[in-house]
């Protein structure tokens, strides 16, 4: 490998971290923005629906860092 392979490998591995905490810190600003605007209690005997948002975001997330791997 020459110099500029090494240098151009880790750049794209510092960015995708930093793209990776950014995109993290959007989707957890948005979560926090959709809960805190969230009155009224829920139906007895139903799970909450934030926590059933936020599970299908993370799953969606989690799919869609898959398909950009391939």
């Amino acid at each position: 490998m020459n110099a500029n392979q090494i240098i151009n490998m880790a750049m794209r591995m510092i960015m995708r971290r930093l793209m990776r905490g950014g995109i993290n810190a959007g989707m957890d600003a948005v979560g926090k923005r959709m809960s805190k605007g969230k009155t009224g209690a829920p139906a007895e005997g139903a799970p909450p629906q934030g926590k059933e948002a936020q599970k299908r975001m993370r799953q969606t997330m989690r799919s869609m860092r898959r398909m950009g791997r391939m």
